[in-house]
């Protein structure tokens, strides 16, 4: 049988919260990794942060491709310093680099233009398989180095790959490993010669120094093939006016012989010079597919960075610090908790308790949905994400205010606790989902709006917000109706409806005396 209008079973919603986090902690121990822990960002754990505001020569909005174009590249460079962990994201027109750890101060010199070089092949040769069981030279190391490390790894590779002795280069040529993480990308010396190798990891190279730099390509284009020519998608550039020149200069004097096209000292493309290019034009030609065909062009074109960077936020923040920061978030975080427990139960006494048990119960499933997101989102709990679930504890404490304030002035009309529950319930309903919708909406704009770390904490205080109406609606208000039903926590004394209750009787009696009608509820 169906419940009166405007009552519950308090039984059902409570089993499906329980459901609810059942399966929640269900999947937070069972799978992933299994460590219950949320993500935490680089100012809880410590490292470096940088935000890079992309702007475009005439001050247009920057397009989704080329800001993916820069992520790619950059996030290449960031690999290349050798720090596991690290990540390049997208958010909005910014780039944002997070270096977790020590080791983050060169993430700071990311956003320049990385190099495109123009150099010429001495030789080419082949990636011969390594025999079994040998080790390269040049392996990279099993952990990520040391910011000393690095540098170490950077000064060895030049004194052997960028000699100028032959007999050096030669013994580097041979040695070099094309599979392991190269300490020279984006450190290589232009002046000097370079041995490196291509971006499959199938041919080595000896490369004499730039003789163009990547700047002075003025425009590339992917080209569809053409049937009268027999050849199949190519890549077209055109040079600025100084390096038009340099390329006529050089294609004329090395008719037969290779120029490199470099990017990060890892080579693109190695095309042979089949006759001198007088006109500032030079086509590339190879095994293109319009996929490849039109990722070199976009390399080509922009010399690397498809857009020009300003750095418009950059931190550093040590492990030290970040572990002092989140314990004075908790520790606010707990005085908060505590006050409004204090005041709730000086208030409301019975639903004081019902308040914390409720807020409780919101943490807990507000901290497993946080270890969830971390693993499947990369979600990371930073500092302002703390701030945001600070605040979300008033907003919380505030719905059961609501409805208990509510449920008050039904008493005070007359009512017993039993009946101004189903009452009292509609009426609050409206009022949180109200206040709760502006609070979403207020988060959600403040997401789509912010960069950094504010989006932190819109989202936290955004997800906060849906969760506490999930603690309300599931746990809070069939608590209430089970108390208003039972002899004992029904009693004035015990629910802290004391005061309001003997008003309540006094207006009941005053009707009675003036000869109003008095419904059965409130006989």
């Amino acid at each position: 049988m169906a419940p009166p209008a405007g009552q519950i079973r308090p039984g059902r919603y409570l089993g499906i919260f329980a459901l609810i986090v059942v399966a929640l902690y269900s999947l937070v121990f069972f799978t992933g990794d299994g460590k219950p822990t949320p993500k935490l960002g680089i100012d809880l754990q410590g490292g470096t942060r940088v935000t890079l505001t992309a702007r475009t020569p005439d001050g247009a909005p920057p397009t989704n491709e080329s800001l993916e174009q820069a992520r790619q590249i950059i996030e290449t460079r960031v690999n290349g310093m050798g720090i596991s962990g690290s990540e390049v994201t997208q958010d909005g027109s910014n780039l944002v680099i997070t270096v977790p750890g020590a080791g983050g101060e060169q993430a700071k010199q990311l956003g320049q233009t990385a190099e495109l070089n123009f150099r010429k092949v001495t030789t080419a040769v082949p990636v011969q398989p390594a025999p079994p069981g040998t080790t390269p030279q040049n392996a990279a190391p099993a952990q990520a180095p040391s910011p000393e490390d690095q540098q170490r790894l950077i000064e060895e590779a030049k004194s052997t790959r960028q000699s100028t002795d032959p007999a050096v280069l030669q013994q580097a040529l041979q040695t070099l490993d094309c599979g392991a993480e190269d300490p020279l990308r984006g450190n290589d010396d232009p002046t000097r010669p370079l041995v490196t190798c291509d971006q499959e990891g199938t041919a080595k190279y000896l490369l004499e120094p730039v003789f163009l730099q990547g700047e002075q390509v003025a425009d590339a284009m992917a080209q569809p093939p053409q049937p009268q020519s027999g050849q199949g998608w190519t890549v077209n550039l055109e040079f600025k006016s100084e390096g038009a020149k340099k390329w006529a200069d050089f294609t004329s004097a090395n008719v037969g012989q290779q120029a490199a096209f470099v990017l990060d000292t890892e080579v693109v493309s190695a095309p042979s010079i089949e006759t001198a290019l007088l006109g500032g034009n030079a086509m590339i030609s190879g095994q293109f597919n319009q996929q490849s065909a039109t990722e070199l062009a976009e390399i080509l074109k922009y010399g690397s960075l498809p857009l020009a960077f300003d750095q418009s936020e950059a931190e550093t923040v040590s492990a030290t610090l970040g572990v002092a920061s989140l314990e004075a978030g908790l520790i606010a975080g707990g005085i908060g908790l505590a006050l409004v427990a204090v005041y709730c139960l000086f208030y409301y006494r019975l639903l004081g308790i019902l308040t914390i048990l409720s807020l409780v119960l919101s943490g807990g499933i507000v901290y497993a949905v946080l270890v969830l997101l971390g693993r499947w989102v990369g979600f990371t709990l930073d500092l302002a994400g703390v701030a945001g679930f600070i605040i979300a504890i008033g907003i919380t404490a505030d719905s059961f205010i609501v409805f208990f304030e509510r449920l008050k002035d039904e008493i005070r009309e007359g009512r017993t606790f039993r009946s101004a529950v189903p009452r009292a319930w509609p009426r609050a309903r409206r009022t949180i989902l109200s206040a709760d919708t502006v609070s979403f909406l207020a988060a959600a704009v403040l997401y789509v709006l912010a960069v950094g770390q504010v989006k932190g904490f819109a989202f936290t205080l955004g997800m906060s917000t849906v969760l506490d109406l999930v603690v309300v609606f599931l746990v809070t208000h069939p608590l209430v109706a089970m108390a208003s039903k039972n002899k004992f926590l029904s009693k004035p004394s015990v629910s802290g409806l004391g005061a309001v209750q003997r008003i309540g009787d006094r207006a009941r009696a005053a009707r009675r005396r003036t000869g109003q009608p008095t419904t059965a509820e409130e006989a």
